[in-house]
């Protein structure tokens, strides 16, 4: 059709979606990046000086420096999550989802260009509110390969069911119903405030079933050398996590299941 191709790959039209997809989000920085900073500082006040006082150490840590990977984590789940499911839930509703279907894209190609949008944002915010933390709580960070690894499964998983979600989603309140009774409770009850160690059963054997748990319990390891699980097996179980959602999406997209008009 005129494009430049090398090899299989249309690189043109993958940078031209990638490129789209960050765009988006950048144009209103505001919301993107400068919101979940102040939300991730809100919570900080909230839980570490109303509640954090009396609390004392939690895995041998001060609550306020095991309470930051939480909820950079939680902010990097919901960003992943929030950056694919709009943009393609948005494409439906206001009919121009065809602009993206038409040009010579693959089904991998569209994977690749949407799931970069979302890395690039999670990535982002997790380097603003990173900087923070480190700021706020005075400590480095103890593992930063680990740290760096499960923002970007975070990422990739996330940022894969967001695609799901849009493909499901037809209009904005099913895709709001998604993220408030799916996505939000199982990001902040996979360990985002407290240790599972500290549940009762069976919720602490039911929180390892949860993939996002190990999202944060790795990231946890790689800021401050202390986890729940050992980070091995988070990633293990992450990566093939991953790997199944990021197939379900590419047949989807590869099927046009609910996505062509």
């Amino acid at each position: 059709m005129g494009v430049r191709r090398f090899g299989r790959v249309n690189w043109l039209g993958l940078w031209t979606l990638t490129r789209r997809e960050v765009m988006r989000f950048m144009a209103v920085w505001q919301q993107t990046l400068f919101a979940p900073l102040m939300t991730a500082a809100l919570f900080v006040l909230v839980f570490a000086l109303a509640l954090g006082q009396g609390r004392g150490e939690v895995m041998g840590l001060p609550y306020l420096q095991f309470l930051g990977p939480g909820i950079l984590m939680m902010t990097v789940i919901q960003n992943a999550f929030a950056n694919t499911s709009s943009s393609i839930t948005s494409a439906k509703v206001q009919g121009n989802i065809v602009d993206t279907l038409m040009p010579p894209l693959s089904a991998a190609e569209l994977l690749t260009g949407y799931l970069a949008g979302s890395v690039v944002r999670a990535g982002l915010v997790a380097v603003v509110i990173g900087s923070g933390m480190v700021l706020v709580t005075g400590a480095g960070i103890a593992h930063p390969a680990w740290a760096v690894t499960f923002v970007l499964l975070a990422a990739l998983l996330l940022g894969g069911l967001g695609i799901l979600a849009g493909i499901l989603a037809q209009k904005f309140d099913q895709m709001a119903a998604i993220s408030n009774f799916i996505i939000t409770p199982l990001s902040f009850l996979s360990g985002t405030f407290y240790s599972v160690q500290a549940l009762p059963a069976p919720f602490d054997t039911l929180s390892h079933w949860n993939p996002i748990f190990y999202l944060i319990d790795g990231a946890r390891y790689g800021v401050t050398g202390v986890s729940d699980a050992p980070p091995l097996r988070g990633l293990v179980i992450c990566t093939g996590v991953v790997l199944l959602v990021l197939y379900v999406a590419w047949r989807w997209l590869k099927s046009g299941y609910r996505m062509k008009p």
